[in-house]
């Protein structure tokens, strides 16, 4: 019988479910992957005044930015992109004034281009846009998630990484959740997580996070072979994704194609590391995640058992948080039974967190 683990995260402002364990924003970066290059070119230097100078009158302005955007030049396209996107990565209550300035489909647009330089600054611009609550409908509306899914499987790299972010964003709104899953977002953030820089592999991990609050982009995410990369990022204690990829892992452990893809890539011997030597907070993820494979599953409770999980259990028990004391006991007591007894201890959805 499937079982999800329900408990209240909040994160950028948002409740998401899935968490077993107690945890604050710090776990995530904000995503806000604004990376692109700011007017290298001389000629743009006036127009570069003009924006950051921007005020409540500043209409024509962005009358005039969207519609260079739609221009036949690639190079006014680029410059309009780039100061759109300066004007609302720096100026928060610019955003709500570019969007109804009509920017938005036409940013949308640019992701279509064939010009790598192009999109980039497009996705970017719409990045910038999402990170106001307001225009996450407008940008849905508008048509941006396949777009964005497509610069997320061949964009430049800071292309892959705001697409990421802006999916991010839109994630936010519940709803879009399962369009972006069945949009084919997945993969290409499980490769980004998987062959991206650090900045790539902390956006595609926050995207999955989000995403997979929802049970089939869980699968999905299995699927695509997520669980590799998580449990790699999981064992490298210098990698400062150790606590990142422990809590996506944990929010896929609910499904059983996890648990069982968890298992298959090594994951027991991990986790039951980081119990041992890892901070609190992240011997508390793993006694999570270790509670999730063993509640239904003797043979995992053996395999853990095995791994020598016991001693630094025990350890736990007595020096931890009392949440992590809490779970160490159960899962404890749980791996001292007969084999083949039937397990009756609290579901790991009773704990209290």
């Amino acid at each position: 019988m499937e079982k999800e683990v329900q408990s209240d995260y909040t994160y950028m402002g948002r409740s998401f479910s899935g968490l077993s364990i107690n945890d604050d924003s710090s776990a995530f970066s904000d995503c806000n992957s604004d990376r692109s290059g700011e007017f290298p070119t001389a000629s743009s230097q006036s127009r570069r005044l003009l924006v950051a100078c921007a005020t409540d009158n500043s209409d024509e302005l962005l009358q005039q930015l969207v519609c260079d955007l739609q221009s036949t030049s690639i190079d006014e396209q680029k410059q309009a992109a780039m100061e759109i996107r300066l004007l609302a990565k720096n100026k928060p209550e610019n955003r709500i004034k570019i969007a109804r300035a009509g920017a938005v489909k036409p940013l949308i647009t640019l992701i279509f281009s064939t010009d790598p330089q192009l999109q980039e600054y497009g996705v970017t611009a719409i990045l910038n846009l999402s990170l106001c609550d307001e225009n996450k409908e407008l940008i849905t509306a508008s048509g941006a998630i396949r777009p964005l899914v497509r610069a997320l499987k061949v964009g430049t790299s800071t292309a892959k990484e705001n697409a990421a972010c802006a999916l991010l964003r839109l994630s936010q709104i519940e709803r879009n959740k399962i369009v972006i899953g069945r949009s084919g977002a997945i993969p290409p953030l499980v490769d980004l997580l998987e062959n991206g820089n650090f900045r790539g592999k902390k956006d595609a991990c926050t995207a999955l996070y989000s995403l997979c609050s929802e049970k089939e982009n869980k699968v999905r995410a299995v699927q695509a072979g997520v669980m590799k990369p998580l449990v790699e990022l999981m064992a490298d204690f210098s990698s400062n994704m150790v606590e990142k990829s422990a809590f996506v892992v944990n929010v896929l452990a609910s499904v059983k194609e996890a648990r069982a893809a968890l298992v298959e890539e090594g994951g027991i011997p991990v986790l039951v590391e980081i119990v041992e030597a890892g901070t609190q907070r992240q011997k508390e993820i793993a006694v999570a995640i270790l509670l999730q494979l063993c509640e239904d599953s003797v043979t995992h409770r053996t395999l853990v058992a095995r791994e020598g999980a016991i001693p630094p259990l025990v350890a736990l028990s007595q020096s931890g948080t009392s949440r992590a004391k809490q779970k160490a006991e159960i899962l404890t007591d749980l791996l001292r039974q007969p084999r083949s007894a039937t397990a009756t201890v609290p579901r790991t959805s009773d704990v209290s967190v």
